[in-house]
């Protein structure tokens, strides 16, 4: 079942007070405790854990939940709003992996047409990004891609020997309607196998991004994003072989 996420990024000290946002996040997405204080994110990291590590028990629940809590607390400190691991099951019995991070970044634009041109045209400058516009529900919004591939040493590959690891990330701006801050959703993975489906799971993703006040509902157009790859004028992100809603 897909979950209704509301997300409140803490907004810079003394920046513009930063309007809430809601998107809907897909089933095997674990969410990291990431609260305001420590009372709160012992108590998520307690749930986070059970959910993540459903067959266990005690004896792993109770170790793992400070580390969770601790890595939470660092992602908060960094202006993450929300962060998730996304494991999903393969047709071949493995597991895809993803990470998925939402956070704000303060802009000096209120308009969100001009925002998107000024994003689009600093990525464009990198050739390695593979920048484009996106027209979503909520608005205008950039989505980039890169490909890249990591050399492993003998020491940490499976095989004891040097190896390349191959990752792709997707990582769309999506500035707010109603204040100065823009948007910044990003998927990394290493399953680059089911890279078209990560891909079709970020489209169906972002048609469910909600700004209040913007006119927009929250889950709006997620049924028709399902399965879909992002947009032609989009074209960074290639279409996957469709599958149910948010499983790779």
């Amino acid at each position: 079942m897909a979950t209704p996420t509301d997300v409140i990024p803490p907004a810079p000290s003394g920046g513009a007070p930063l309007p809430p946002m809601t998107f809907t996040a897909p089933e095997g997405f674990f969410a990291l405790p990431l609260a305001g204080t420590p009372e709160e994110r012992a108590a998520l990291a307690d749930t986070f854990v059970r959910e993540l590590y459903s067959r266990g028990d005690e004896s792993i629940w109770t170790p793992a939940a400070p580390y969770y809590a601790a890595i939470a607390e660092y992602m908060a400190e960094q202006g993450l709003a929300y962060s998730a691991m996304g494991l999903f099951s393969t047709d071949e019995g493995g597991v895809a992996q993803c990470a998925f991070t939402v956070a704000a970044v303060e802009t000096d634009q209120t308009d969100p047409d001009v925002a998107a041109q000024g994003i689009l045209s600093a990525l464009g400058q990198d050739a390695l990004n593979d920048a484009r516009w996106m027209d979503l529900p909520c608005g205008p919004a950039v989505s980039c891609v890169t490909l890249r591939e990591f050399k492993l040493g003998p020491e940490v590959s499976a095989t004891g020997e040097e190896a390349n690891l191959p990752t792709g990330q997707i990582q769309v701006h999506v500035p707010f309607p109603n204040g100065p801050y823009t948007a910044v959703f990003t998927l990394f993975t290493a399953s680059v196998d089911y890279w078209g489906e990560f891909c079709d799971m970020v489209v169906a993703i972002l048609r469910t991004v909600s700004f209040t006040g913007s006119g927009e509902a929250a889950g709006e157009g997620a049924g028709e994003a399902a399965g879909e790859g992002v947009p032609d004028e989009a074209g960074s992100v290639e279409r996957g072989r469709e599958q149910e809603h948010g499983r790779a």
